[in-house]
C-alpha cells in the first residue's frame, strides 16, 4: 500500500468530488421533477469512489479518457466544470459535453483530453484502443470504462484482443454493478466474472476488486497507471460496485429487485464507508467532513442556478458542423504515364504517407507482400515500416473503431480498408452511429479525418458478399463523404483530397475498373494535384438526354455516347464523382438544357441513389422535363455467383442503350 494513499489533502480531495457527485445526482433529479430543460437523467451513485480514484490516478490534459455515462464522478475528478456538467444536463448551449446536441453525461472535454462519447453500449472500447496505438510513444495513458453490460458486446473482446496483441497503453475499467438497466449478471456472464472469461488475454493485469473500498480501488488504478506508463500493457479493473439509483429517471428498480438486494446494496454505499474510514483512520474528524460537504453542496447549488441561466441551443444553428471545413486548393495539371486505377491508387496512398507522417494505413492483408487481396497497399509496410502499414485481425468493427481512435489525437489520418464494401455490416455501429457524428455531436470539438477505403461492384463473377453496390446506405448517413471514382486520374485526386480532409471519407472503389484500359486507365496527375468533392464530370456533352451516372456505369455510358454520336444522337453524360457532397446544380442544369433525365446505377433499382436524385429533378425542375425521369438499377436481389445470373441481376449495356433510345424518342 502506498503511504500517499492517506496523505490529507489527497483525501480531501477525494471526499470532495464524491460529495460533488453525490449533490448533483440529487440536484439532477429534482431538477428532472421541475421541468427544467433536461427529461434524462442517470444516478452516479454507488459508482463514484471507483471513477474518482481513477481519475485521480491520472494526469489531467496529458492522459486520455473515454469515460462512459455512469462515470460522471470520474469527469468531475478531472476538473471539469460543474457549470458545463448542468448545462449539458439541462441541455442549454454550453461549449463541451455537446452544447445540448447529445444526451447529458455523454462527456467531451477537448482540454481534458476527453472525446465525445455516445449512447452505443460498448463502442467507446475501440476507439479507446486506437488512440492508445496513436499515443503509445508519448508517455501517455488512455482510460475507459463501462458498466457490466458492455462487456457482452463484441467490440469490447476485440478491443482487449487488439489492446493486448499491440501491448497498448490503455486501462479498460468495468464498474460491475450486476446489472444492465435489469439484465442480471447471471443472465449475461458465463461464470458470473467477466475477470475469469478474460484470463486468457496474454500481457493483461486484470484485477477483480470491491470498488466501494478505498485502498483496494487507489492500490489497482495506481498499478494500472503504472503499468501503462511504463509501456507494459493494457489492464483490466473489474470493480464490483452498487447502483444506488435506478437506471435512468424512466426506471423503476423495485419491479426487478427485491427489498433485500436494495437494501443490501445500500450497505455497500462507498461514500459513507470511506468517511467511516477517515475517521477511523484520524485523517479527517467530523467537523473537516462537515466542512467539506458543506462547500460542495454550496458548489453544486451555484453551478446549477448559474446554469440555468445559460440560454438553450439556437434553433438556427442546430443542422450545422456536420462536415468540419475544408478548402481545396487546385493546382495546375501536370499529367505523366498513362496508368490503370488500381495503380494510381497506390501512388496516391504513397505520396500522402511521404507527405504527412501521420497517415497510417491497415486493415485485413494490406501489409507486408500481399499488400490487399488486389494489391492497392503493395510495397507499403516495406517503405514506411510496420508500425504505419499493418493487418488488423479479421474483425471489421475493429478496424472501424480503431480509425477513429487514431483519428482523435490530432495527428494521425487512418486510412482503413474493408476487403468488400459487403463485409462492412459488421462495423456498421462504429461506422454509422460513431464515426460520422461524431464532430456534430461534440459542437465542433472533435473531427475524424478517416478515410475508409472499400472494393465494390460486380461483373468480374464474384458472387454474393463480394460484389454488391451500397453505396446509398452511406449517402442516407448524415456526416460522411462518399466518394466514387471511375477512373485513375479522379482516383488519384480525390484520394488525395479524401485523406486531406478533417471529415470521414467513404472511397469506393469498383474491383472491375482496377486494371481496366480502355476508359479506366489515364495519364498520372502529379503528386500536387488535387480534385474538389462535390463537383460532377462532364464526359460527353449532348442535348437530346441527360443521363447520370457513376463507378463503372460511367464507363458503359461513355460507351454508348461514342455509339449514339454516329447517329446524331448526343446524350449529355455526368459522371459525379462524388454523391456526397453531391453537386446537384451540375445535374439541374444538364436536366434544363436536355429536358429528359436517366439516371443508370449498378445497385438495386429500390431505394437506390437513383430514388433521391429523381425526386430532387422532380422537385427542382419538373417545369422543364420533357419525359418522366428514368431509372435503371439491379435487379432487388444479392449478386449471383453464376456468370449468366450475374449478367441477368446487374445492369447491361443493352438494357442501357434501349432505354436511352426511348427517352430520346418521347
Amino acid at each position: 500500500m502506498s503511504l500517499s494513499f492517506k496523505d490529507k489533502n489527497r483525501c480531501l480531495k477525494v471526499l470532495k468530488v464524491l460529495y460533488l457527485s453525490r449533490f448533483s445526482d440529487e440536484k439532477m433529479s429534482k431538477m428532472v421533477k421541475q421541468n427544467k430543460g433536461g427529461t434524462f437523467y442517470l444516478s452516479n451513485a454507488g459508482h463514484d469512489l471507483i471513477g474518482t480514484l481513477c481519475a485521480l490516478s491520472l494526469i489531467p490534459k496529458k492522459d486520455w479518457a473515454y469515460p462512459y455515462y455512469r462515470d460522471r464522478a470520474f469527469v468531475i475528478g478531472l476538473e471539469a466544470p460543474l457549470i458545463d456538467i448542468f448545462g449539458s444536463f439541462l441541455a442549454r448551449d454550453v461549449h463541451h459535453h455537446g452544447g445540448g446536441r447529445m444526451m447529458p453525461d455523454h462527456f467531451s472535454h477537448k482540454e481534458l483530453k476527453i472525446p465525445c462519447q455516445s449512447s452505443c453500449v460498448g463502442s467507446q472500447f475501440l476507439q479507446a484502443t486506437g488512440l492508445a496505438l496513436g499515443v503509445k510513444e508519448k508517455n501517455e495513458v488512455v482510460y475507459v470504462s463501462g458498466g457490466d453490460g458492455s462487456t457482452s458486446q463484441g467490440d469490447f473482446h476485440e478491443a482487449l484482443n487488439f489492446s493486448c496483441i499491440k501491448n497498448l497503453p490503455i486501462i479498460f475499467v468495468i464498474q460491475d454493478n450486476a446489472y444492465a438497466i435489469s439484465t442480471t449478471l447471471d443472465e449475461q456472464t458465463a461464470g458470473k466474472s467477466i475477470a475469469k472469461v478474460c484470463q486468457g488475454f496474454e500481457n493483461l493485469l486484470i484485477l477483480e476488486i470491491d470498488g466501494t473500498d478505498y485502498l483496494e480501488t487507489s492500490t489497482a488504478a495506481q498499478k494500472a497507471v503504472e503499468k501503462a506508463r511504463s509501456n507494459n500493457g493494457p489492464s483490466l479493473i473489474v470493480a464490483k460496485v452498487p447502483r444506488l439509483g435506478a437506471h435512468s429517471n424512466s426506471d423503476d428498480p423495485s419491479k426487478y429487485k427485491d427489498a433485500t438486494i436494495i437494501e443490501s446494496e445500500k450497505k455497500r454505499d462507498p461514500l459513507p464507508k470511506f468517511e467511516a474510514w477517515l475517521l477511523s483512520e484520524k485523517i479527517l474528524t467530523s467537523i473537516e467532513i462537515a466542512n467539506v460537504k458543506q462547500e460542495a453542496q454550496k458548489e453544486v447549488e451555484e453551478a446549477s442556478i448559474e446554469a440555468e441561466q445559460i440560454p438553450f441551443p439556437s434553433t438556427e444553428n442546430y443542422p450545422t458542423k456536420i462536415f468540419k471545413e475544408f478548402d481545396v486548393i487546385k493546382s495546375e495539371p501536370k499529367l505523366g504515364e498513362s496508368i490503370v486505377m488500381m495503380d494510381a491508387i497506390n501512388h496516391a496512398i504513397d505520396e500522402e504517407m511521404q507527405r504527412d507522417p501521420g497517415v497510417l494505413v491497415f486493415g485485413e492483408d494490406v501489409a507486408k507482400g500481399k499488400g490487399g487481396v488486389f494489391g492497392i497497399t503493395k510495397n507499403l509496410t516495406q517503405k514506411y515500416g510496420s508500425q504505419r502499414c499493418f493487418n488488423t485481425p479479421l474483425a471489421e468493427s475493429c478496424i472501424i473503431g480503431v480509425a477513429i481512435g487514431l483519428s482523435t489525437d490530432g495527428f494521425h489520418k487512418p486510412i482503413a480498408e474493408i476487403q468488400f464494401a459487403d463485409y462492412m455490416w459488421p462495423a456498421m455501429n462504429q461506422l454509422a452511429n460513431e464515426l460520422p457524428s461524431i464532430f456534430y455531436r461534440s459542437n465542433g470539438e472533435w473531427n475524424c479525418p478517416v478515410v475508409v477505403r472499400m472494393t465494390y461492384g460486380g461483373y468480374i463473377q464474384g458472387g454474393p458478399y463480394h460484389s454488391q453496390s451500397i453505396e446509398a446506405h452511406f449517402c442516407s448517413i448524415p456526416g460522411i463523404k462518399v466518394v466514387i471514382p471511375s477512373n485513375a486520374q479522379d482516383a488519384k485526386r480525390l484520394l488525395k483530397t479524401a485523406i486531406r480532409d478533417p471529415s470521414p471519407v467513404i472511397f469506393l472503389e469498383h474491383k472491375a475498373l482496377y486494371r481496366q484500359r480502355f476508359f479506366a486507365a489515364r495519364e498520372e496527375p502529379s503528386s500536387d494535384e488535387l480534385e474538389e468533392f462535390g463537383k460532377a464530370k462532364i464526359i460527353a456533352e449532348g442535348k437530346d438526354a441527360t443521363i447520370v451516372c457513376w463507378g463503372l456505369m460511367a464507363v458503359f455510358v461513355f460507351e454508348i455516347a461514342e455509339k449514339l454520336k454516329k447517329e446524331n444522337i448526343f446524350i449529355e453524360v455526368l459522371d459525379l464523382r462524388t454523391l456526397v457532397p453531391l453537386d446537384k446544380n451540375s445535374i439541374l442544369e444538364s436536366v434544363k438544357k436536355t429536358g429528359k433525365l436517366l439516371i443508370v446505377h449498378e445497385a438495386p433499382k429500390t431505394c437506390g441513389f437513383g430514388a433521391e436524385l429523381a425526386s430532387q429533378v422532380m422537385e427542382e425542375a419538373f417545369s422543364y422535363l420533357d419525359a418522366p425521369v428514368v431509372r435503371i438499377g439491379a435487379k432487388d436481389c444479392m449478386v449471383p455467383y453464376a456468370k449468366n445470373l450475374e449478367d441477368a441481376t446487374l445492369p447491361q449495356k443493352e438494357e442501357i442503350e434501349k432505354a436511352i433510345r426511348k427517352l430520346v424518342s418521347y
